[in-house]
C-alpha cells in the first residue's frame, strides 16, 4: 500500500509504529454525515473567548486522554504519547501547496505550547484512528483554527513526502459534528497500489474549544469512516471543563 497509509505513524511520530503494527486489527465506524457544508460558526465573542484560561500542559492533556477500560472499541494498551524532542525526528521536503500547510500544522499541534497523541487500534477496523490534544496560549488557538479553516476553501490537493516515500492526496471538506465552539471536518483521499482494495482515505475532525485544538482521524481503504462522535463529545468535554476557573 501506498505511503499514505503510514501517514498517521509519521504524525503520532515514530514511538507509534511499533503501536499501530503490534495490534494489527481495530473498530470500523459509520460515517456520520458525507455532505459538504459550512463549518460551524466560531464563537469568538463569548466569555470563554474573552477570558482565557492559562494553556494546559503535556502532563494536563496525557492525563485528560482516555485510559485502558474507556474505550471499549479499541485494543488496550491505550498509550498517550508526547512529541519526541525537537530535531529528533525526519525531516522532510515542503508539500506542493503552501496554501495546505495549515491542515498539516494544526492536526500535528505545530506550534502549540503543549501536545500529546493517542493511537486507537480499533477491533474492526484493522487500519485505526488517533486523536492529537494541543493547547496554545493566548488567542493562537483561534488564530490557528482560522487559519486551517482559510485553507479548506482554497486546499483541493497537494504532494509531498513522508516516512514511506512520496504521497498525494485529494482533500474533500465535510460536515463536522456539533461539538466544542468551533468544528471542521474533511477527507484526505490516497490512491493505493491495486485497484482492488479502493481509494486510501483518512478522515480528520478537528475541534476547538477554549485554547485547546483536538484532531481526531480514522483511516480507511475502500471505505469513508469516522472517528466516533461519542468519543470526540467526551474528549472535547474533558477538554473544557479542564479550562473552567
Amino acid at each position: 500500500m501506498q505511503a499514505r497509509t503510514t501517514r498517521l505513524t509519521t504524525r503520532a511520530a515514530a514511538t507509534f509504529i511499533g503501536l499501530a503494527l503490534a495490534s494489527g486489527c481495530a473498530t470500523a465506524q459509520e460515517p456520520e454525515v458525507t455532505a459538504e457544508v459550512s463549518p460551524t460558526t466560531p464563537s469568538a465573542t463569548t466569555p470563554s473567548a474573552r477570558a482565557r484560561a492559562e494553556p494546559l500542559t503535556t502532563a494536563q492533556l496525557k492525563d485528560l486522554a482516555f485510559k485502558d477500560g474507556e474505550v471499549p472499541q479499541a485494543h488496550e494498551p491505550l498509550s498517550v504519547q508526547a512529541p519526541p524532542p525537537e530535531g529528533s525526528e525526519r525531516s522532510f521536503p515542503p508539500i506542493s501547496v503552501p496554501a495546505c500547510r495549515p491542515l498539516i500544522d494544526v492536526r500535528s499541534g505545530e506550534g502549540s505550547f503543549a501536545h500529546v497523541f493517542q493511537v486507537f487500534n480499533w477491533k474492526k477496523n484493522i487500519m485505526g484512528g488517533s486523536s492529537t490534544l494541543a493547547s496554545y496560549e493566548g488567542d493562537e488557538a483561534e488564530q490557528r483554527f482560522a487559519a486551517l479553516r482559510q485553507a479548506l476553501t482554497t486546499c483541493r490537493s497537494y504532494e509531498g513526502e513522508g516516512y514511506a516515500g512520496p504521497f498525494e492526496v485529494t482533500v474533500r471538506t465535510e460536515t463536522p459534528p456539533q461539538v466544542g465552539e468551533e468544528a471542521l471536518a474533511f477527507l484526505e483521499i490516497s490512491p493505493v497500489e491495486s485497484d482492488s482494495l479502493g481509494d486510501s482515505s483518512e478522515q480528520f475532525i478537528v475541534v476547538r474549544t477554549g485554547n485547546t485544538i483536538a484532531t481526531f482521524s480514522e483511516l480507511s481503504v475502500g471505505a469513508d469512516l469516522s472517528f466516533p462522535t461519542e468519543l470526540i463529545r467526551r474528549q472535547v468535554k474533558r477538554l473544557k471543563d479542564a479550562q473552567q476557573p
